[in-house]
């Protein structure tokens, strides 16, 4: 049977309740899909790409289900247990939770690496409905006999391919030992990976199964574009397109991916010097400066948010018109999670990504075409488009000798590779100020600016 409307679902009253407040009135097709079966006890294995909805999919029918049946939590003990692969996913994840649980007396927590476990374990003392956890620090918690998993109903696992990539395959094992075999099981990702069917294999029991989109689709609204630009222009060409979109386009935000976590650090440094509002979010912050820094983001305070790929997946952000692939991710599949932080819920949106002239980037992106299945259009409409570079990109024409980079950063080649080569220490002439950085030297001899970070010369 196709559901239409959230009227249509066999969820009660409370639940309709909050979908209704919050203006929801047509499920999406993953959770039109999922919704009836979920309600039917059955596991599940679900791919569907990132803003479709994922989260409501199994949230739903899991609070119709607590609600429905009047079992209460015991000591230490949890019902029902989602595990994703990041403190940001667990935020978005348990803020979902509680907004669709508005008006049922639920008992929700979250809990994570990164910040004190004592608070986390007073919430886990009295029992939970629901726990949001990131494996390690769940694992820690089980062993030092705060969290008891031996009466859990249901278990999901929230982007899985994720935390495969991210190495968490044995603490999901030693997780798994201590949840009942007889438990409702659920596997969503957005990819869907040979290791994932494997692991489906293990933990499911004749499951269901729903695929929206093929593997590695991007959401059909975002306008995607690759601009080539030599690595030394991405700085200036970087500002060109922010002044454009913050000046032009105030009520949209805009979300950057870097690399390195230096790189974050220094780009949204000159973002503010030169007047735009920007702040960062990386592996290197506290969870409460993460939290304060995308609290502001979505309010609009600061408008451009810089990031690494912790933040590729688990940020839910209205009005994110635009995504900046500054640097290309390492893994393929990163992409789609990095453009999927735009079009939510049905909205459109652009994600443009630099690509130059080493060797990093050329591979990079030919597997990201071949992921998503398309040739992703070319922006030549800017004061830093490089022919050469795109030829060496799309027709694998060697780069002529007037198209490489001939200065490299310090101790760093032009193919991004790190070299020992020694510094040569000179003396500083007495007569001349040698105060400041690199940056307050080229301002005095009145040169901008012209790189962020680690090779960008």
């Amino acid at each position: 049977m196709s559901h239409t409307e959230f009227k249509d679902l066999p969820l009660i009253e409370p639940l309709q309740r909050a979908l209704a407040e919050k203006g929801y009135a047509e499920p999406s097709p993953i959770q039109a899909q999922a919704i009836p079966l979920l309600l039917e006890g059955r596991d599940l294995l679900a791919c569907a790409q990132t803003g479709t909805g994922k989260t409501a999919a199994f949230a739903l029918p899991m609070l119709n289900r607590i609600a429905t049946h009047g079992r209460k939590p015991f000591r230490r003990g949890v019902r029902n247990l989602i595990l994703v692969p990041t403190r940001e996913l667990a935020v978005q994840v348990t803020e979902s939770f509680r907004t669709y649980g508005a008006h049922l007396d639920l008992k929700i927590a979250m809990i994570y690496g990164g910040v004190s476990q004592t608070p986390q374990t007073k919430e886990l003392y009295f029992g939970l409905d629901v726990l949001v956890a990131t494996a390690g620090r769940l694992l820690d918690l089980i062993k030092q006999g705060h969290a008891n998993l031996s009466g859990v109903e249901c278990l999901v696992l929230d982007e899985a391919d994720r935390m495969l990539a991210m190495g968490f395959i044995d603490d999901l094992r030693e997780i798994v030992s201590e949840v009942p075999k007889e438990r409702q099981t659920l596997l969503f990702s957005a990819t869907m990976a040979k290791d994932i069917a494997k692991l489906a294999a293990r933990l499911l029991n004749n499951p269901e199964e729903i695929q929206i989109t093929p593997e590695g689709t991007t959401a059909e609204k975002i306008d995607q574009s690759v601009l080539f630009v030599r690595l030394r222009d991405k700085p200036a060409l970087l500002l060109d397109l922010l002044h454009s979109q913050y000046f032009e386009k105030k009520e949209e935000l805009c979300l950057i991916f870097t690399r390195t976590k230096r790189d974050a650090r220094l780009i949204a440094t000159h973002l503010n010097r030169d007047g735009i509002r920007s702040d960062t979010i990386h592996g290197d912050r506290t969870q409460a400066a993460r939290e304060d820094a995308l609290r502001r983001f979505k309010l609009g305070e600061t408008p451009v948010l810089v990031a690494t790929d912790v933040a590729a997946r688990g940020i839910d952000v209205k009005n994110i018109g635009l995504v900046i692939n500054y640097d290309l991710p390492m893994d393929a599949e990163n992409y789609v999670h990095r453009i999927g932080r735009t079009a939510r819920a049905g909205e459109s949106g652009r994600a443009m990504s630099f690509c130059s002239e080493i060797d990093q980037d050329v591979s990079r992106f030919k597997a990201i075409e071949r992921l998503i299945k398309q040739t992703i259009s070319t922006v030549r409409e800017h004061d830093f488009h490089d022919e050469a570079i795109e030829a060496l990109h799309r027709e694998g024409i060697a780069l002529p000798e007037d198209a490489k980079d001939r200065r490299p950063a310090r101790g760093v080649r032009a193919s991004g590779k790190r070299v020992s080569k020694p510094r040569e220490v000179k003396e500083k002439p007495k007569d001349k100020d040698t105060s400041g950085g690199r940056a307050a030297k080229q301002k005095r001899a009145g040169r901008p600016f012209r790189g962020f970070g680690r090779g960008r010369p």
